[in-house]
């Protein structure tokens, strides 16, 4: 928040009027100081929040589920893509996004490994859950470590939402940053940079935290026919 500074100036006058300005002069800067103490004590709080509504995301809310629309942006920003779908997650490691439009696509973990299903290729990805999580957007909000894995630091407020930034300690994975915001104690959005430049947008709605869900939303068995491909 930027904060404006008053400078008023005072030419030659009679002594009174001086004395007069002079007094008042130093009212407004003092309004402006309280003023500014002010904004900058709300402005450290909300971003002190926005942290430790993160840390109390991870510490206190062990499941959840919400619709997302997500949005992809090229390097340059020319080109974007959109795509709808569902979001489930109960900690430690189990997650379920299922894409509906434009194409069907499903990514499960079961806590032991992730299952990437493709619904038009009928064909089934399947990696060891060390391997593909890491430090991943998935494994910040599914997972239970936030500092061995990133470095957190707030952003500015937008919107009515509050950001924090993560960044990976592992320089070589496959994005270079993510931000989280929260309206409120809410989940509201994930913004994802990766490493070719790419930027995904998911924005979230219909949020539960603490929802019950069955175990099966964490169980995944290829069709029959599927490719299946263990990597």
């Amino acid at each position: 928040m930027n904060l404006r500074r008053l400078l008023p100036l005072f030419a030659d006058v009679r002594l009174d009027v001086a004395a007069a300005a002079r007094a008042f002069t130093s009212l407004r800067l003092t309004a402006v100081a309280v003023q500014s103490a002010v904004l900058l004590g709300f402005t450290m709080s909300a971003q002190a929040d926005a942290l430790d509504t993160l840390r109390e995301f991870v510490r206190e809310v062990k499941s959840g589920r919400a619709a997302f629309t997500q949005t992809v942006s090229s390097a340059d920003g020319a080109k974007k893509r959109a795509s709808t779908g569902s979001f489930e997650f109960a900690r430690p490691n189990r997650f379920r996004f299922s894409y509906a439009k434009p194409f069907e696509q499903l990514i499960v973990s079961d806590g032991q490994k992730v299952w990437i299903y493709d619904a038009d290729l009928n064909q089934v990805t399947v990696r060891k859950l060390s391997q593909a999580l890491g430090a991943t957007p998935a494994a910040l909000l599914a997972g239970a470590s936030l500092d061995k894995e990133f470095e957190l630091a707030t952003q500015p407020s937008k919107d009515g939402v509050d950001w924090v930034q993560a960044t990976p300690r592992q320089k070589d994975g496959a994005f270079q940053s993510m931000r989280i915001g929260f309206r409120g104690k809410d989940l509201a959005a994930v913004e994802i940079l990766d490493s070719f430049g790419q930027r995904s947008v998911l924005q979230f709605s219909q949020y539960a935290a603490n929802a019950t869900l069955p175990d099966s939303s964490f169980r995944f068995v290829p069709p029959a026919g599927a490719d299946v491909i263990e990597q």
